[in-house]
Order: structure tokens, then C-alpha cells, then sequence
């Protein structure tokens, strides 16, 4: 069911995507050559904690996944786009690590994304990150009243194909509320201006741009959650959750 959020939500909402923003504010400089994954993994525990949030991902069981999620955070490296593990590895210098964060605060979600390089970055990962905050800023740009979210889904597929990057439709954005999936909403990477749901004010969902350098195609690791590029390129994902507003689109998780 399709929620519409009153103001006085949304505001309860924008605290909870205060405190995303504000985590992986704190975890950005902590990728870093020779950072383990894990202790990325136990500072958002501490920082989620601290802020008085609960993480959304711990036991997260959808029906894709390999039972339920035991982690706070999800960190995606390198050929890694979505749902990776922490797991004990160090931070090599040129890596390219994903930080998808969601939180509940006082009954409210707020989920984020950022892509950071540790160390030297190559000029190709710079564009691909760059690629994926473009095409988050496009969408949002187009989660308007009046339009529909075929023009958020389309936003989003025209800047990867001027990076010449094929977008992936399997996974994207989705409604954001009281649940990090709330039901009712799904917003690929792919779509067909002027159609799919009407955006109205009270809307709240995630716009969640990923790409590979190298393909569409997506495999999964034998942990039965890490989402890798099938050729092994390198990948990206920028994410923010917003609410339509009659003026458009607000950011909840802007730092």
C-alpha cells in the first residue's frame, strides 16, 4: 500500500535521514588503505547506536537473500554493487567501496548510499562514481508533482548511457517510511517518461542509481547477498531517500 506522509512526518523522517547522513559522514574518511572492512562494520554499529537508531538491515530476510542479514551496514567492494558483507579484508590503495546505510529512528527510516575510493583513485572509477551522482541528481530532479515515475526512472537510465553505461533494472530505488521497503513502490534504474505512478506530495522513496563499468548483467556471491557485476568491472551506487513536495523533490539525507 502507497503511503502518503504528512508534514509532520516527513520532519520525523528527515531526522532519521540526519542521522544516515551524519554516520556515513563519520565512516567516509575510514576508507582509507589498510582499513578492514569489519571495523568500518563496528563503527556504524557504535555510531548507529549512539544516535539512538536501530539498523534495518540486521535481520533483514527478504526472499532474495540467504537468511537473515547480520550486519548493520552493507560495504561493497570493488566489482561489488549491492547487499555486500563486511567480511576481514583490508583496504587495498585504489579500491572502490560501496557504504549503503539504513536506519530507523523513533519509527521512521532514512537509507543512504555513498561510493568512496580509498586511496589513489583511477580516473575511470572517478567517472563511474561521478556517472551515479549525476544520475541521483537527475532523478530527483524529475520527482516532481505532475510527473510520474517513469521520468525518474528515465533521469536516471539517460546519464548512465551519456557515461555509456548499460543500467540494470533487477534492483533500484523504493518506497521509504515507517519500513525500509515500504510496500507499494519500486523505482528502477530503467523507465519510460510520462508513465508508472503519478508523483503526488506526501510521496517518500529512495532513488538509488548503480552501475558497472562493463555491463548490466549482475551474479551473486555464494553468500547468497553480495550483488557483483558479471564481468568482474568495477561498479558504483549513489542513493538518498526524498519526500515530492508541491515544490519538488526534498532531500531527507543530505548531509
Amino acid at each position: 500500500m502507497i503511503e502518503l506522509k504528512t508534514e509532520a512526518e516527513i520532519a520525523r523522517m528527515r531526522a532519521a535521514g540526519r542521522l544516515v547522513a551524519g554516520i556515513l559522514g563519520e565512516l567516509r574518511p575510514m576508507v582509507r588503505p589498510g582499513t578492514n572492512l569489519l571495523e568500518i562494520e563496528q563503527r556504524a554499529r557504535e555510531l548507529i547506536a549512539a544516535g539512538g537508531g536501530v539498523s534495518c538491515y540486521w535481520d533483514y530476510a527478504p526472499a532474495f537473500g540467504n537468511g537473515p542479514f547480520r550486519n548493520v551496514i552493507c560495504l561493497s567492494l570493488n566489482d561489488a554493487v549491492l547487499h555486500g558483507l563486511p567480511y576481514d579484508v583490508k583496504l587495498r590503495d585504489g579500491d572502490l567501496l560501496s557504504l549503503d546505510l539504513a536506519v530507523e529512528l523513533d519509527g521512521w527510516v532514512g537509507d543512504s548510499a555513498i561510493s568512496v575510493i580509498a586511496g589513489t583513485p583511477r580516473d575511470e572509477d572517478v567517472r563511474l562514481i561521478k556517472a551515479t551522482e549525476e544520475a541521483l541528481d537527475a532523478g530527483i530532479a524529475a520527482a516532481r508533482p505532475g510527473n510520474r515515475l517513469g521520468d525518474v526512472s528515465f533521469a536516471i537510465a539517460e546519464v548512465a548511457r551519456a557515461h555509456g553505461y548499460t543500467p540494470n533494472a533487477e534492483f533500484g530505488g523504493h518506497s521509504v517510511g515507517r519500513t525500509m521497503h515500504e510496500g507499494g513502490l519500486s523505482v528502477p534504474n530503467i523507465g519510460r517518461p510520462h508513465r508508472g505512478f503519478p508523483l503526488r506530495p506526501g510521496l517518500t522513496f529512495a532513488v538509488e542509481p548503480w552501475f558497472a563499468a562493463g555491463t548490466s548483467r549482475i551474479v551473486y556471491d555464494p553468500d547468497g547477498w553480495t550483488i557483483r557485476s558479471a564481468d568482474g568491472s568495477r561498479t558504483a551506487h549513489s542513493e538518498h531517500t526524498i519526500a515530492i513536495t508541491p515544490d519538488g523533490a526534498q532531500i531527507l539525507t543530505a548531509p
